[in-house]
Order: structure tokens, then sequence, then C-alpha cells
């Protein structure tokens, strides 16, 4: 028997599916005996067993046509759920629906009724008992000889996605799952039963998941605060239990959640402020039929702006990067993402700090808005290469904005950086520097102008978070440059869509900085990813102190102390004040390097020179290797 149960787990298909036909329809025969039985209370007359006999031909082939149209023998028996059952409520309502037809069309002929209808009633009822019983039973036991024990789990959420994530985890599985309890903050649910399961109150996570032993925690509920979705996570985390997320259900499979799309809870979702969403009418008016360019195409600013635009309605959207693979992936990531929409996707290698290049391509492709996100951003690289720093950065956005102003482009968008507030590196100098080009160069033009300034951004290309990734992936260490370093955080369709609403809703000539809440401790981080991934500090893996980097701040700053911040429309999101630019040294600053450039005679004094004497809050810091 064990060897038979084995046999059948191992080999889904042993049993062939005419069988599991054969079977539905032996039950629905005994059934049918059933209704006669109880309609005549165990005694029906010889004419109305005649009749039956008579019925029996018509039955077999009403209830094998319903059962072929469904194809109620098509799951697996094993795994049957809620789906099959409607399935077989649905055939066999079918076929009783058949049933009543022949019988009323008997009556119009003035014939007697093939089946009485009380009978059909009856067997309906008794047929779907037997049927879904028969299911049922398979299940329980293939279930109750599982040699895997299943795995108690805890769901936070007692609503319609908590019971829903129940369902789909309770499903047969190589790694079976059990929920033991709900977790809910609303009272009037506690103490109640789900399927039953108790509810408890949320505030008694700790002991709850302790005294029943969990060993994973699911999230159900899509709204829950970051702050409180911390405080439930970190309870878990303490304990060492694995905490999973139940993903948004316009993301489920047709419509239908399963245990293997449930993830684990990322260091993302922890940063302790809600998502910030912003109202896409004006973005979607702004760039629907539009033409737009965006530079640093296969970065993840750019990426990410090129997708939104044709998601939006962008008629076209030629993103261009100096990098080939990269660009190509775009490609593969918007057809994946966009279908049908990506075929208003141009890509072309090219390179901004070719001013010629850049005219000719703007000349020819014509765009109605260009964002600009090519740029160099790695702290540590530029701080021993200023030259390549102020090649790309500064003289790159002078290109690009040359060749908007030539052919008259309505936007133009610089995507800048925290790091340019009050820059202690080079790459924050260089940075700020091309603020200061937009600001002489095409606050003079009828072109439309917009600075946009925000923090760091999650899961982009050298981020801290894909580095402690890999370096749990590694086993460690993980880097710590200081351990009271922070910096404030965003992700990257947030940081898109403030690009696309400064575009949209600026009259030109702004500095847009994102309100991105607190600045995140960069070692709690590192503590509760190490966490996340079942791990312990100092004994699976360790923090190793690096100390600061050249270039690097111990905590950023949104805006200088130079800058008023004004609101908009949106209170997330903040407009600096103008502050006076010298605009004619700004220039002959570009033009001594654009000759110099050519000639190869630009150096790093040079680079340095013009930072100290345009940026007089350009402050290199030195590294500092702190002790702990």
């Amino acid at each position: 028997m064990f060897q038979l149960l084995h046999t059948i787990r191992s080999r889904p298909q042993l049993v062939p599916r005419w069988v599991i036909f054969f079977i539905d329809l032996a039950l629905g025969m005994v059934a049918l005996g059933w209704a006669y039985a109880i309609r005549f209370e165990f005694a029906p007359p010889a004419h109305e067993l005649e009749a039956a006999r008579r019925f029996i031909p018509a039955y077999i082939l009403i209830r094998a046509f319903a059962m072929v149209v469904f194809r109620t023998f098509a799951g697996i028996i094993r795994f049957s759920g809620s789906r099959d059952a409607r399935r077989v409520l649905i055939a066999l309502t079918l076929g009783s629906v058949l049933f009543i037809v022949q019988d009323l069309s008997a009556a119009a002929l003035d014939m007697p009724y093939p089946v009485p209808l009380s009978v059909v009633a009856i067997e309906l009822l008794a047929s779907s008992v037997l049927l879904i019983g028969f299911r049922v039973t398979v299940r329980s036991v293939y279930e109750r000889f599982q040699t895997a024990r299943p795995t108690p789990v805890v769901i936070f959420g007692a609503g319609e996605a908590g019971i829903i994530t129940k369902q789909a985890i309770e499903r047969p599985s190589p790694d079976p799952l059990r929920v033991v309890a709900f977790l809910d903050d609303d009272n009037a649910k506690h103490g109640k039963r789900i399927d039953g399961t108790t509810i408890y109150p949320a505030s008694e996570v700790r002991q709850v998941l302790e005294d029943l032993g969990a060993k994973r925690l699911i999230i159900s509920i899509q709204q829950l605060s970051p702050l409180r979705k911390g405080e439930v996570i970190d309870a878990a985390l303490d304990l060492g239990i694995r905490v999973m997320d139940v993903p948004p259900a316009q993301r489920w499979i047709q419509g239908e959640l399963s245990a293997g799309q449930l993830r684990d809870t990322r260091i993302e979702d922890l940063l302790g402020r809600p998502v910030i969403t912003l109202d896409s009418t004006a973005i979607a008016e702004q760039v629907k039929g539009n033409r737009i360019l965006v530079t640093g195409g296969a970065g993840s600013i750019g990426s990410e702006l090129t997708l939104q635009a044709l998601e939006r309605g962008a008629a076209e959207v030629l993103a261009i990067d100096i990098a080939e693979t990269p660009l190509h992936d775009l490609g593969l990531m918007a057809r994946t993402r966009l279908g049908q929409r990506a075929q208003g996707l141009k890509t072309r290698i090219a390179d901004v700090r070719n001013a010629r290049e850049m005219s000719q391509l703007v000349r020819e492709f014509q765009p109605g808005i260009i964002y600009h996100a090519a740029a160099y951003k790695h702290v540590p690289v530029m701080e021993t290469q200023p030259v390549a720093a102020w090649h790309t950065n500064v003289m790159g956005t002078c290109n690009v904005l040359q060749a908007a102003m030539d052919q008259a482009v309505d936007t133009f968008v610089l995507v800048s950086t925290d790091k340019a507030v009050n820059p202690s590196s080079i790459m924050g100098a260089s940075k700020r520097m091309a603020e200061l080009v937009v600001r002489s160069i095409g606050e003079e033009s009828n072109v439309k102008c917009v600075i946009t300034r925000f923090g760091n951004v999650l899961d982009s290309n050298g981020s801290v978070i894909p580095l402690f990734r890999k370096q749990i992936e590694a086993g460690g260490p993980l880097t710590l440059t200081h351990p009271e370093v922070t910096r404030y955080f965003m992700t990257i369709p947030e940081a898109v869509q403030l690009v696309m609403e400064a575009a949209a809703t600026s009259g030109g000539h702004d500095i847009f900085v994102f309100d991105m809440g607190e600045r995140v401790r960069i070692a709690d981080l590192a503590h509760r990813m190490i966490r996340l991934a079942g791990l312990v500090e100092g004994q699976d893996i360790r923090i190793e102190i690096v100390g600061l980097r050249p270039g690097e701040k111990l905590h950023e700053e949104l805006m200088s102390g130079m800058e008023d911040l004004l609101p908009t429309h949106h209170p997330k999101i903040l407009r600096a004040a103008r502050t006076e630019v010298n605009r004619d040294a700004v220039r002959t600053a570009l033009d001594k390097a654009r000759e110099n450039l050519v000639t190869g005679t630009w150096s790093e004094k040079d680079v340095l020179a013009t930072f100290e004497a345009l940026i007089p809050e350009y402050t290199p810091s030195a590294e500092e290797t702190p002790t702990i």
C-alpha cells in the first residue's frame, strides 16, 4: 500500500485520464440509483424502474458529453482544488439542465417524463457529493501519506488576501505548508477562526510566532505602512523566521495565486517610508504621441525612463548609450515588458562627449523632450579621473543641451544628484557644474530647462544594496565605509516619476528636489539584509569597516545652504529657489575647456581650478577610517 502511494506521488500520470472519466460516470450511475431510491422511499414502482432502464443510455450520453466539454477528468486528482470542484459542478449542472429539457420536450408531446424532475434534482446533489468527495478523498489520502511534514506558517492579514493565501499555500506540494495562525490589527477579528485557524492580535506577533513554532511569516496585506511592516518583520527576524510577501493581485497568474508566486521580503520594502506616487495625468499629456530622446538610455534611470515613456504612449523613444550589451538588453526587456509597444523603441550607440554626433542625432530624430541621464556616477572612480568626469558630465551636458537649443527642442531635463549639493567629490562637483551649464546656457534659450535632483536609487548599477547582496552570496564580509554613514534612498520607478513629472509640470528653469523622507543608516541596512538572508551576524557573516572612500560624505544633502525650498503642486516635490549664477564665467570656462580638450591640454589641474573658481562650496573630503 505504501509503495503504491509512493509510486502515485512520483508519477502524476500513473492513472490515465480515461480511467478518471469512467470512474466519474460510474459514480454518476450510483448517484442516479440513490436518487430513485430516495425519491420512492427505496421501493420504486415497476413502471418507474422500466423508465429508468430506458433512460440510462441517455443519462450516460449526456453526462459523458458534459464531462468531455468541461474536461472534468483533466486535472491531477491528488492536486484537486476549488477550480476543479467548480468545473465538476458546472458539468453536472449542464447535464441536469439537458435532462430537464428532455422532460419538458416529452411533456410538450404528451409523452411521459423520461425521468421525474425530483429525481433529476436529487441526482444532481448526489453526483456533486460523490464526484467532489472522490477528489477530496484522494487528495486527503495523498496528503496523509506524504513523507514531508508541513512547515508551520503564520499569515499577517486575515482579510480576503489572507484567506486566498491560505488556500494557495495549503495545496499539496513537495514543500508542504500549513497555516497555524492569522495575525491582524483589527480588534473585531481577534479570537475568530478562518477555516479552523485562529486569528490573533498582531500586537502579539512575537509570542504567537514563538508559541506555535512558526517557520515562516507571510504578509498578505498590500497597503501595510513601511513602519508597521518593519516592526512585524523585525519581530520575525529576531526569531530566525523566514518572511515572505504576497504579490499584488494584478501579478497573479490568470487571476489565481499559487505558493510559487510568494517572494521573500526584500530590503527595499523596509526603508521606512511609503512609496511616493504621483498623478500621472500631466506626464501622460506631455509624453503621449511625442518623440523622446534619452541619453544614458541603457543605465538604471535611463532604461526606466525609456520604458515608462513607451508605456505612457510616446510615439518613439530613442535611447542612446556607449554600452552595446546594455542597449541590447534594453531591447529584450522592452519586448518582454511592453509587447507591441516596444516597436516604438529605437536604440543607438552614441557618445555625448561628441558634440558633432549629438548635433546630427538630435537634428535627425527631432525629439520634443530630451531626458539627459548619461553621466559617470561612481565616486571613487571619478576621484582619480577628474578629466573624464569633466569630459562626460560637464561637456556631455553642454553638447546635448546645445543640440537641443539648435533644434528648438521643447524640453530638456537634466538628471542630477544629491552629491551635487555642497560637493565633496569630483563626481559631485562635475554634476554641480552640469547644473551650472544648464542654468548658464539653457535658461537664456527658448528650451524649457529642468533639473531634477535626488539621492541613491535602489538596485541601480553599483549601488549599495546589490553590492551587499553579492557579498552575502559570497559569504561575506559586508564592507561598510563607516558605522554612522547615512544615505537617502528611492526606488527606480519613483526616481523616473520625478523626472517625468518635473518635465511635465515645470514652467521652465527649475530645480526640483524630492522629499525622500529620513536618511537611512547604512549599518542598519546591512544588519537587516543579513537577517533577511537567514544568517546570523558575526556567526555566519561579518561586517567589516573599511573607512570612507575619497570624495565620500558621511551624510548626503539635497539642498545647499544657499538654496531655499519652495512648495509645488505635490507635497513630496519641492522646488529650489533660484540663486544667482555667473553665466559669463561658466561660458568662459566651457569655451576654454572645449579648446583645450581638442588639443589635449585640459588637465586635472585645470578641472580642479575651475571647480574652485565656480563652485565655492566644493570642499574635497579627506579619507576617514573610523574605529569602533
